[in-house]
């Protein structure tokens, strides 16, 4: 086992130690942060495969747009720092299932996929190239995907002021302080620290 493959596991271990952290934490603060190391450690891994111009992208869209507003938002919101309820079983019950399946589905992809080699010469992974292709209209484009990533800039950005606008409601006096007030009423009730005393 060389040093490629070392890196390569630590690399994904952090990945998947962080996203599992993210989606089992009860502070929503720490999910985020967790998350936010999750998609650094994949644009980590982007660098380490020398595909920098994705990883750029990952840091940018991900890490320095959508996770940051992510944390704005929680910081926007209050009980940023208490406990969020435990989830109910059905709902880990139904994760864990969707999970497994989520894993075969993928296992059974990748099983049944033929992977031929071509002998045409494959494109260069440098910036020039891909955005070359990304911003081509052209059949081989990416055009569309290109734009679709901005329209989940904004989704994020307008969830994001969902969550951050504070609804005033009246607030209801549910109850009275009774220390230092006296009531009088026409038949001489006196209501004084928390003692009724009825005066004949």
């Amino acid at each position: 086992m060389n040093a490629s493959v070392i890196i390569f596991y630590i690399i994904a271990a952090a990945i998947i130690g962080c996203g599992l952290l993210a989606v089992t934490s009860l502070k929503i603060f720490r999910s985020a942060v967790y998350l936010l190391f999750s998609l650094i450690s994949i644009a980590g891994l982007y660098f380490f495969l020398d595909y920098e111009f994705i990883g750029a992208v990952q840091i940018v869209v991900y890490v320095g747009g959508i996770v940051v507003l992510i944390i704005f938002s929680i910081f926007l919101t209050q009980g940023s720092g208490g406990l969020m309820k435990k989830p109910a079983l059905g709902r880990m019950v139904f994760a864990g299932l969707a999970t497994l399946f989520g894993a075969i589905l993928t296992y059974m992809l990748i099983n049944n996929q033929l992977f031929i080699s071509s002998n045409k010469q494959a494109i260069a992974p440098s910036v020039e190239n891909i955005g070359a292709q990304m911003l081509s209209t052209t059949e081989h484009g990416y055009i569309l995907p290109f734009e679709v990533v901005s329209m989940l800039l904004l989704a994020a950005m307008i969830g994001c002021i969902v969550i951050a606008i504070k609804v005033k409601t009246p607030e209801l006096k549910n109850s009275v302080d009774t220390k230092d007030i006296e009531y009088r009423a026409a038949d001489n009730l006196t209501i004084e620290n928390k003692d009724i005393k009825i005066v004949v």
